[in-house]
């Protein structure tokens, strides 16, 4: 897909690396599955043959990456995560626990069918138990309140929740939610003008 070929870079560096990952005995990591080094694989998490999961990862308990699927560096998957062939994650993501990826709009049981992907990039959250249907975008920083369900793309630094999910905010690189008329954050100074500008451009905003 052409908006997953965008995050090709930062996948850029080796998932091999001399130095090994922590697999749990409870672990499974099946042979063939491309893991970090410095990355965490807790009990009964399961990574899959044709898995890619990037260096510094934290893997919680119950969490499984299904082949095809790409986990970049610093990635943090608390307990319970399931991450699906086509959805990419980018480098510093943290995906609560229970949180829901899914790759099919469609889904039947034995019919034929095309994964539709799904993309998070660098250092977005994604809150405990929301959903995400395929074929989305989650921008850059972005933040996905618990509980939501995602059902079109996120643009960067946006917060959205609710049900279906809409921008209620803007929250910085550092994790501060702006108030309506900040120009920056308060915390670490970060403009924020240019990410309001895309969202008004993207999802509507909550009229609540």
């Amino acid at each position: 897909m052409k908006r997953l070929a965008r995050v090709a870079p930062v996948f850029s560096r080796a998932l091999m690396g001399r130095r090994r990952f922590y697999r749990h005995p409870r672990a499974l990591v099946e042979p063939g599955a491309l893991v970090g080094p410095g990355t965490r694989v807790w009990a009964f998490a399961h990574i899959m043959k044709g898995a890619r999961v990037g260096r510094d990862c934290n893997v919680g308990d119950h969490c499984f990456v299904e082949a095809g699927a790409v986990v970049g560096d610093e990635v943090t998957l608390k307990n319970g995560v399931s991450v699906w062939d086509h959805v990419v994650l980018g480098d510093r993501v943290f995906v609560g626990p229970n949180a829901v990826f899914t790759n099919d709009r469609t889904p039947r049981s034995r019919v034929p069918w095309s994964p539709e992907g799904t993309l998070v990039e660098v250092g977005a959250t994604i809150g405990a138990n929301a959903t995400l249907l395929g074929g989305l975008v989650v921008g850059s920083y972005a933040f996905v309140a618990a509980g939501a369900v995602v059902t079109r793309d996120v643009p960067p630094h946006a917060l959205v929740a609710g049900v279906p999910a809409r921008i209620r905010g803007t929250v910085c690189r550092c994790g501060r939610t702006a108030g309506a008329r900040s120009r920056c954050c308060a915390g670490c100074g970060l403009a924020l003008g240019p990410f309001r500008a895309l969202q008004r451009s993207g999802v509507r905003k909550s009229t609540r």
